[in-house]
């Protein structure tokens, strides 16, 4: 039998590699009745700000040829109802809660990350967005800068011990070199990538098909650029990277981690399929047995 477990540094241990991406899954409680989600490596929530936020008016979700365009812009609760709501059912998972983190200023992410660590949560640790293309204010401000990222990261490293996180973005000059960055501030783990940047025009009317004209791009169409995103990384730094970006099969997570990643997080397709998490669990372990693998560390940044 393969041993799907994934040792992330000292601090966290994954029964196995596949986790849900932040603003894919809800907080994990939406479809109880749909997917056990106690058998995943781990659930990245919703990205929580300071205060509630409606995000962009509708539409903010375009079909396109291989893959998504959203414009949801950090839709959210809220910290306080995020602790009062949401921390009580995280805290009763035997999976990986990690709780994704998004702002608009150095302030708001300590803030919510004080307020959190204030209620002593049950929790593995947190995921920093500095990476979402669909804000005004905050995120890609940090995730674009070398200096802002290795500065948000330290600071936010001193709030908690926890497992941290930081998701980069691919639309960036230099991708490693974030990364680097953010490995010095203080980070526990590399995940990438966010979506890429992206535009849909209706040919008829010339209308923009999401609200804010442009968003960001995710599925099968941005796979290819999280996987060179995912090994350069992973050549760059000494700390766990997690792969996202158009993950559909089990063919898909083994690419990923041959790219070099040591987990992977399943995003566009909780829209298709809520289930589909659990699905390549149970055929990861399958395919490695076909290839003689008995554990995933045997292969991982082995593409050559």
């Amino acid at each position: 039998m393969v041993d799907l477990t994934v040792t992330l540094g000292d601090k966290l241990v994954l029964q196995n590699p596949i986790l849900t991406a932040s603003g894919t899954f809800g907080y994990g409680d939406e479809v109880p009745e749909l997917v056990d989600v106690n058998q995943l490596g781990g659930l990245v929530t919703k990205s929580i700000t300071r205060h509630p936020r409606e995000g962009h008016p509708p539409p903010r979700i375009a079909e396109t040829s291989a893959g998504m365009l959203n414009a949801i812009g950090l839709a959210n609760i809220g910290v306080e109802r995020f602790c009062n709501e949401k921390l009580p059912y995280l805290a009763e998972l035997s999976t990986a809660a990690i709780v994704s983190i998004a702002g608009s200023s150095f302030e708001e992410y300590q803030e919510v990350m004080k307020i959190i660590e204030g209620r002593q949560p049950r929790i593995m640790g947190y995921e920093i967005n500095i990476s979402c293309p669909n804000v005004h204010d905050g995120g890609m401000e940090f995730g674009v800068s070398t200096y802002m990222t290795e500065e948000l990261t330290r600071h936010l490293r001193e709030l908690t011990a926890r497992f941290l996180i930081v998701k980069l973005s691919p639309n960036v000059t230099a991708i490693s070199d974030i990364a680097k960055a953010a490995e010095q501030g203080g980070a526990d783990a590399i995940s990438a990538i966010n979506t890429v940047v992206g535009m849909g025009v209706d040919p008829r009317t010339g209308t923009f098909q999401l609200s804010t004209g442009i968003g960001g791009l995710s599925g099968p169409a941005i796979k290819p650029i999280a996987l060179a995103a995912v090994y350069k990384v992973a050549q760059a730094v000494t700390i766990p990277v997690i792969g996202i970006g158009g993950i559909m099969t089990v063919g898909d997570v083994v690419a990923f981690v041959r790219a070099g990643a040591h987990a992977v997080q399943i995003g566009t397709a909780n829209f298709r399929d809520p289930g589909i998490g659990i699905r390549l669990i149970s055929e990861l372990g399958s395919f490695l047995e076909e290839l003689g693998v008995s554990r995933l560390s045997e292969i991982r940044g082995s593409a050559h």
